[in-house]
């Protein structure tokens, strides 16, 4: 077996006994870094002087394989449906073409699709960094995406392809210009399990929309190593363990030195790491102050390619004191990377200010797939939320909120920027990026000074939304059980807290709790629904499931005779007992911050990305005698869309206030922005809401915009809907091409609802309200031209001038300042 064109052989390396250096104070003109408020290191290497840190010029090589030669090794693969053949493979002049005809159309799929692959000789999938695709397509290529190792074939499961795992995807531009994509190589989706194996196969997934084909120039596979060869120090974020964190890297032997002013009662936290468990570095941080000689604080080896080793280094003797702060490595041999995870100088909290003049600390707690309707604070008939009853009684509750989109990926980069998907365009393909010009709640906190942490079980909430930009650290990992996901990221919270003890402090929460995860724990578990409904409901789960789906229009209610009344009935009640459960966790979790007197000085946000149905399909919907058509799912309607909004903020938002006019989760960021005193973002489409919260004036009513939009698989162009919810009624309009199937196609573009009297959005009164319906397509159309407009501002081509008109709309609708 071949490995194609190793670029080049990898030289042995002689092993060196290197001293770490010795200490010496910073030049006199360096500035003087003070801590304010916590003093993030990898941030000033502007400020810092470097010594060593050089590139090794014999680093691990990239495997290549050129497709201007054949390469035997890649070959097509068998698909997992016996009745499709494997695509058709043939060398032309420079590449290896991959073709797909409609005898690749797969019958339960709107695509078509092909693998090839390659046998790797059993590598360490860490120590990869990323692959790069050279590739030219024809018009109808959708995507590429990357598979790890083959499933045997008797064992794949269903509506799953050949791989084992699946990893980065990569939209392809299909108009015959070569182009290089770049996908995570040590990155696989969560869902299909942990990754334990060697890696063996690597496999290319190839999508279209009709007969095309993809030619493969060059296919590179890229170690670690040579990402950090990409110069000699740097920032990155990087996951080892279940944490994501925020490095800085360097190359021993290296010394940073800073010259910093230590606040009273200082502390150094921080975290080691390196980059290969065969290459242990020793670590150092040492300090001196006018010219006396270096005193060492910290000094340790350490060599776990796994997992961070978290620090605190006291400088409490030195407080008030302008030093030379020196962080240093050393290894055996030369070039080895080494990580400073997050290294920040703070005050320790025995020192903090209670004046009332430091910085609130912020928490923004998501309840991914938490429906307000089904929450007591919300005059639900269950008592599902007592803990957020009581903060209510503390803040204020926004009684009429609503997630813009529907699913977390669009809705939580969002409201996390301030901007429709839309405008994003981030969900035209599930692995796209956020756009680099959109600036997240995570940089700007971060960029005032804040610690910012994560802590999810959906990772669409976290690096698969790239939302762990400026991130000191994240965990965005699945749970052991879903049902318990706050239990874990309390406690890996407040481990954080025990790490990282400066304020302020900037914190998001993802729970995964209510996400169909049935049943809850005890014992909350049998609190709605008894133990042999609870048998009963989990029996018809599986037998639906074997029989087509449990999505409310699936034909296998008719099939086995399961009422599908009854089975949704009985999942409210199981996802009600699991909103009590994280409800309960988030009392637990406001008792300790009051017990540790940090409650005080803590705006609190409790929110949701969407309601209950991408957790258990459209429930509200669902037990209902007769369903609305298929075509007819609105993203206003509120078991999609409206969910919980919260503000708590003791000594500043008056408790017991509830507001009955529409907002949306986009008005979060600027509201959070203005009540801490912190700059707007220029470009932003929410708005704050704070004049309410503090009881300085009013806000204007507004309608609330909805959008979620992706690729049309057949044309390559944008389809989904633009929506309004504007007082009484709610317009949602769709844009692209029609579904082909009869039932999902709709009769009008524009759906037009009362919702005074069709809170559920059953029935559309388009031919009672003529007018309206004029009204609101030319409202939305407008709309739509205006996010298409502002998205200029946000992608690959931000650098297209907007015309005069563009800008005035775009201002007039307070988009960008």
């Amino acid at each position: 077996m071949s490995l194609g064109r190793v670029v080049s052989q990898i030289l042995p390396v002689t092993l060196l006994t290197l001293p770490l250096l010795s200490c010496s104070g910073s030049p006199s003109d360096s500035p003087v870094l003070t801590a304010e408020v916590p003093l993030h290191l990898e941030d000033h290497l502007e400020a810092a002087t470097v010594v060593g840190s050089e590139v090794p010029a014999n680093l691990p090589q990239p495997i290549e394989w050129r497709f201007d030669e054949p390469q035997p090794d890649w070959r097509a693969l068998d698909h997992y449906n016996p009745s499709i053949p494997p695509p058709r493979v043939e060398y032309v002049e420079d590449a290896l073409r991959v073709s797909l005809d409609e005898s690749h159309q797969d019958p339960r799929e709107d695509r078509l699709h092909g693998d090839v692959y390659v046998e790797l000789p059993e590598l360490n999938r860490r120590d990869w960094s990323h692959l790069l695709i050279r590739a030219r397509a024809s018009e109808k290529v959708t995507n590429v995406l990357v598979g790890y190792n083959l499933e045997p074939p008797d064992s794949i499961p269903e509506n799953r392809g050949p791989s084992r795992f699946y990893g980065d995807d990569a939209a392809i531009v299909n108009d015959g210009t070569v182009q290089t994509y770049r996908l995570r190589a040590d990155w696989s989706l969560l869902w299909l399990g942990e990754w334990k194996d060697p890696w063996r196969q690597l496999v290319l997934s190839i999508n279209a929309r009709g007969p095309s084909s993809l030619d493969v120039l060059s296919v590179t596979l890229v170690p670690k190593a040579a990402v950090y060869a990409e110069a000699p120090f740097g920032v990155r974020s990087l996951e080892k363990g279940s944490a994501r964190r925020r490095a800085l890297y360097v190359h021993a032997p290296a010394r940073l030195e800073y010259r910093v002013r230590v606040p009273e009662n200082g502390r150094l936290d921080l975290g080691l790491g390196v980059l290969a468990e065969d290459d242990p570095v020793t670590f150092r941080v040492a300090t001196s102050a006018g010219g006396s000689a270096a005193e060492v604080l910290l000094e340790e080896s350490y060599s776990d390619q796994e997992g961070w080793a978290q620090r605190s280094v006291d400088l409490a003797h030195l407080g008030g004191r302008t030093v030379t702060l020196v962080l240093e490595v050393g290894a055996e041999r030369e070039g080895v990377v080494a990580f400073w995870a997050a290294p920040t100088l703070s005050e320790a909290p025995a020192a903090a200010r209670r004046d009332g003049s430091s910085k609130p600390n912020v928490i923004f707690y998501v309840i991914d797939g938490g429906g307000a309707d089904y929450m007591s604070v919300y005059g639900y008939n269950r008592r599902t939320t007592p803990n957020l009853e009581r903060l209510a009684a503390e803040g204020a509750v926004f009684e009429r909120a609503y997630s813009n989109s529907s699913w977390s990926k669009p809705s939580t980069t969002s409201f996390m920027t301030s901007l429709q998907n839309s405008v994003l365009g981030n969900t035209r393909y599930r692995f796209d990026p956020l756009p680099e010009e959109a600036v997240t709640m995570a940089q700007l906190f971060h960029g005032a000074g804040y610690l910012t942490g994560v802590f999810t079980s959906n990772s669409w909430a976290g690096s698969m939304s790239s939302l762990d930009r400026a991130v000191d650290v994240m965990r965005d990992a699945g749970a052991d059980n879903d049902a318990t996901s706050s239990v874990e990221l309390h406690a890996d919270y407040w481990n954080w807290r025990e790490a990282y003890s400066g304020s302020p402090y900037w914190v998001h929460f993802q729970t995964t709790d209510v996400h169909e995860e049935f049943p809850a724990v005890a014992p909350f578990s049998g609190l709605f629904v008894g133990p042999e409904e609870t048998k009963t409901w989990m029996e018809w789960h599986d037998r639906l499931d074997e029989e087509g789906g449990h999505g409310m229009y699936s034909e296998a209610y008719e099939n086995t005779g399961i009422s599908r009344v009854e089975f949704f009935t009985l999942a409210q009640g199981l996802y009600d007992e699991t909103m009590a459960h994280n409800d309960y966790q988030i009392g637990r979790l406001v008792e300790r911050l009051k017990a540790e007197g940090q409650w005080e000085n803590t705006l609190l946000i409790i929110g949701a990305d969407h309601s209950i149905r991408a957790a258990m399909d459209d429930m509200g919907i669902a037990i209902q005698d007769s369903l609305p058509p298929r075509w007819s799912q609105p993203i206003f309607r509120p078991s999609i869309s409206r969910v919980p909004l919260i503000f708590v903020w003791p000594g500043h938002i008056d408790g017991g206030q509830r507001f009955s006019d529409p907002v949306s989760m986009i008005d979060v960021l600027p509201t959070v922005l203005d009540l801490v005193g912190l700059p707007q973002p220029e470009a932003k489409q929410g708005r704050s809401l704070t004049p309410l919260l503090l009881g300085t004036g009013n806000v204007e009513p507004r309608p609330v915009i909805f959008d979620e939009f992706e690729l049309d698989s057949r044309t390559g162009e944008l389809q989904g809907t633009i929506e309004v919810v504007d007082g009484r009624w709610g317009a949602s309009l769709w844009i692209g091409p029609q579904a082909e199937e009869e039932e999902s196609r709709r009769p009008t573009p524009l759906l037009l609802f009362d919702l005074w009297n069709d809170p559920w959005c059953l029935k559309a009164v388009n031919d009672e309200q003529p007018e309206l319906v004029a009204k609101y397509t030319a409202f939305l159309e407008a709309q739509w031209e205006a996010h298409q407009a502002l998205a200029t501002r946000f992608t690959a081509g931000g650098e297209v001038a907007l015309t005069p008109e563009q800008l005035r709309t775009l201002r007039a609708l307070g988009y960008i300042q």
